[in-house]
């Protein structure tokens, strides 16, 4: 089993007590298994279909719905489809957000996405009636919304690769 914290800052998360952790932040640092991307910008450093676990805690706030670098780009889209790129078939991702309605989703300047329930389901999962509805803003994936629970301010959400 093979895990993957995005915005790990100093120490990987491994709450699946994954035999293998790796993390992404703004930094590399080989010792700790971390590599160095935007995740605003850049893919995922990682082969497709590598990950049983990939988890984001307090990041997907700070990734922009809109971009225009120099031209119109959708990084929390695009940061979704690699997500699911990188997740084996039936991988997991577990995301731990502060989202609407609670001010915490709001009090932080560089909170930029804000995140409500229904947010992964209707646009990555399978809560629509029809194919997920990010799909025509480029979304390549479809997940099944396992679990959506409050954590305090934060919406736990887990998500599972079909």
């Amino acid at each position: 089993m093979i895990t993957l914290d995005l915005g790990c800052g100093g120490n990987p998360k491994n709450p699946y007590q994954a035999r293998e952790v790796w993390g992404i932040d703004f930094y590399s640092d080989s010792d700790k298994n971390i590599k160095g991307a935007d995740l605003a910008i850049d893919p995922i450093p990682f082969p497709d279909n590598y990950f049983n676990f990939v988890t984001a805690y307090d990041l997907i706030e700070h990734i922009p719905r809109v971009l225009y670098v120099p031209t119109r780009r959708n990084p929390f889209i695009e940061l979704m489809s690699e997500i699911f790129r990188v997740l084996k078939p039936d991988g997991f991702f577990y995301s731990h957000t502060p989202a609407f309605p609670h001010a915490a989703a709001f009090m932080d300047p560089t909170h930029v996405n804000i995140i409500t329930e229904g947010t992964f389901g209707l646009y990555f999962g399978d809560t629509s009636a029809t194919s997920p509805w990010g799909v025509i803003y480029g979304f390549k994936g479809q997940f099944k919304l396992v679990e959506e629970r409050w954590d305090g301010p934060h919406l736990a959400t887990l998500l599972q690769k079909k």
